[in-house]
């Protein structure tokens, strides 16, 4: 089999990790904790960092920081991962949605303005695959308007657009570290700000917000969303080798694309915008409409023969437990429904060889008719 996703642990992870258990300093009070906070937020071009526990966690801690609450409107794509809308859901503010662009299957940002009301306390931005959102002119709608941006960049570390690193834009930004980004601390993330105020709030609220006059009485609910000194020993391990993992992810992508650009009946991800080169975190294919079989026929066709596959996100106004919850009733949003429909990504992970990728191209040739 070859898997969708191999992460490398070639650099200094060992070290850091004996060093973790030969200290004692296991728990998230250990010293890694804060050493790659601080390296990771410089890195991104922030003044705070972070650490929490999961990519999900770090959303869930920016929607709370910012003072959302329920009634209250939140902006954000359909195309993307649930954990978007968590809290979202959870605190009963209003989910409003845009629909994705066609070539770089990141939001609209044509259809933004005209969704913004009284109500909208924030915008969401989510980078997609491998390719940062327009953020120019979506900045200067929330400019425009006074409306705080969230970012979720957790598949764009390393990433930048117009030369700025991605997660340097939003009011609050996140990112994830689970085995399959580029940096990785087996489950993890982090939340980057330039605002005191808010890294405060996020410190409070990954540490369950205890006090610091008195432990255990609490004025606010907040989560244990600690990251390990373990978990952060790994990740600062992994930030040293950024630069050349990024490198080898735009080879995976670029090759790729050199071998199917010539097959019929795909579209292929979008290279190279004029504000950024694709990072490719994943190399998704989108069947055409020539294609006879939709995403879900291709992937079990490439199972068979030992590729691994995953499906594009499910759009989020066609979740079940979304709909449950009364939402986005009678809501449509095609070109959303047509990459889950038709979308799908190929073993694109740090640990792929360059034969293997020959190998998985030579497979979709021969099945995928």
């Amino acid at each position: 089999m070859i898997p969708v996703n191999t992460p490398t642990l070639l650099g200094n992870e060992k070290q850091y990790l004996l060093e973790c258990i030969e200290s004692g300093w296991i728990s998230s009070e250990g010293p890694f904790v804060k050493q790659f906070e601080e390296k990771f937020s410089a890195r991104v071009g922030r003044k705070y960092g972070i650490a929490v526990s999961s990519g999900t966690a770090a959303l869930d801690v920016a929607v709370e920081s910012l003072g959302i609450q329920k009634g209250d409107e939140v902006i954000l794509p359909t195309f993307t991962i649930i954990s978007c809308i968590h809290q979202i859901a959870r605190i009963g503010a209003i989910p409003v949605l845009v629909d994705s662009d066609p070539e770089t299957w990141n939001m609209d940002i044509s259809q933004i303005e005209s969704k913004i009301t009284e109500k909208t306390k924030a915008i969401m931005a989510v980078h997609i695959y491998g390719l940062p959102v327009d953020m120019g002119p979506l900045l200067k709608i929330c400019e425009k308007h006074g409306i705080p941006l969230i970012e979720d960049a957790a598949e764009m570390i390393g990433q930048t657009y117009r030369e700025k690193p991605c997660g340097s834009f939003g009011e609050i930004s996140t990112f994830s570290f689970y085995p399959n980004k580029h940096i990785t601390t087996g489950e993890g993330g982090m939340v980057v700000t330039d605002s005191e105020e808010l890294a405060e709030k996020c410190r409070s609220l990954r540490n369950l917000c205890f006090q610091n006059k008195q432990r255990f009485i609490h004025e606010q609910l907040g989560w244990n969303y600690r990251i390990t000194n373990l978990q952060a020993a790994i990740g600062l391990a992994q930030l040293e080798r950024l630069d050349e993992s990024i490198a080898r992810k735009r080879e995976i992508g670029r090759h790729y694309t050199a071998l199917l650009s010539e097959v019929p009946g795909f579209q292929l991800p979008y290279d190279d915008a004029d504000y950024a080169k694709n990072i490719f975190w994943v190399y998704g294919l989108v069947l055409m409409d020539e294609r006879l079989c939709e995403a879900k026929t291709a992937m079990n066709l490439l199972e068979e023969s030992n590729i691994g596959t995953r499906p594009f996100f499910w759009p989020l106004h066609k979740q079940p437990v979304l709909r449950k919850m009364g939402f986005f009733k009678n809501q449509t949003f095609p070109v959303a429904e047509k990459l889950a429909h038709r979308g799908f990504y190929i073993p694109s992970g740090l640990g792929l060889e360059n034969n293997q990728i020959e190998e998985v191209v030579t497979i979709i040739k021969e099945k995928i008719k």
